[in-house]
């Protein structure tokens, strides 16, 4: 089931399998910003990563001497046990509970919420996390939305480019063919803020950053004024992904990343894995803010 709300700018439509945001529409114009999900090239439109993101190395987690096979990115993604909670003029909310289907892959009790909240010309996705068990509760949280990058018919991939709020020097991070986390890569930023896309800027798969001095990156195009900006300043690292020559690129927030290739698999060594006390709960936010 889909379910959608729209205001005076936007229609925003969420599958309530995965929760999963898959179209944000203009009002006035009509354009579709969320890439639609060709299965030919890549399936999704934004996933939601929980209690992962990425690889975890020989494909599982351990905690407390056990394993855990968590798949890539998590759970959340394609989960037909999440429900909508509310739905309002300006509001949809989801939740995932978990379950025995959960617990053979995650340890924890948990309650997953998801927020889209519309206002004006922005979309606002809040994530909170509650710890329901009687232990402390380990995870990571991402987002993976993609936006499509040739809106209009005079236009190219190559017009299109990604420009932070600051100038960054920033190194990328090389991935392992198992998509572990390897060495610090090539330098893809210096003193500068903007990233040009071409069809071949993700042939070797993600760019990773992580000394991020920017909480925003704008979707911008040579040939218009059109802008989708992505806050994200409750997550400290960021990925940009797209299947090499295809018309989308993905912003993805991170709270975490894949495992690296030299980890001891250890959950709670995890590269940031959040702790959250019993009974408490984790709120992290994104926004996508769009100009035509």
């Amino acid at each position: 089931m889909i379910h959608s709300i729209q205001n005076e700018t936007l229609q925003i439509s969420v599958k309530e399998t995965g929760a999963e945001l898959c179209s944000i529409k203009s009002i006035a114009s009509g354009k579709e910003f969320i890439w639609q999900a060709n299965p030919d090239i890549w399936a999704s439109h934004a996933p939601n990563l929980f209690p992962i993101i990425g690889c975890l190395k020989d494909n599982a987690l351990i905690y407390d001497g056990k394993e855990y096979a968590t798949p890539k990115h998590g759970f959340i993604r394609n989960n037909s046990d999440i429900k909508l909670l509310d739905k309002s003029e300006n509001k949809l909310s989801f939740v995932l509970q978990s379950n025995d289907n959960t617990r053979v892959l995650y340890p924890f009790k948990f309650e997953f919420r998801i927020h889209f909240i519309l206002e004006s010309n922005k979309l606002k996705v809040v994530h909170q996390i509650i710890n329901t068990g009687n232990s402390e509760m380990l995870f990571n949280l991402g987002a993976h939305p993609a936006f499509n990058c040739q809106l209009n018919k005079n236009e190219s991939y190559n017009d299109y480019y990604l420009e932070f709020e600051k100038n960054e020097t920033l190194n990328t991070w090389n991935l392992t063919e198992g998509g572990l986390i390897a060495e610090e890569g090539e330098q893809i930023l210096n003193n500068e803020n903007q990233i040009n896309l071409h069809p071949e800027i993700f042939a070797n798969d993600a760019l990773i950053f992580k000394n991020l001095k920017s909480s925003a990156v704008s979707l911008k195009c040579k040939k218009s004024d059109f802008e989708l900006k992505v806050q994200f300043k409750d997550f400290p690292y960021l990925g940009l992904w797209a299947k090499p020559n295809a018309p989308y690129v993905c912003i993805e927030p991170w709270i975490g990343i894949a495992d690296s290739a030299d980890t001891n698999r250890e959950f709670e060594n995890k590269e940031l894995i959040q702790k959250l006390p019993v009974s408490e709960m984790f709120t992290a936010e994104y926004s996508i803010e769009i100009k035509e």
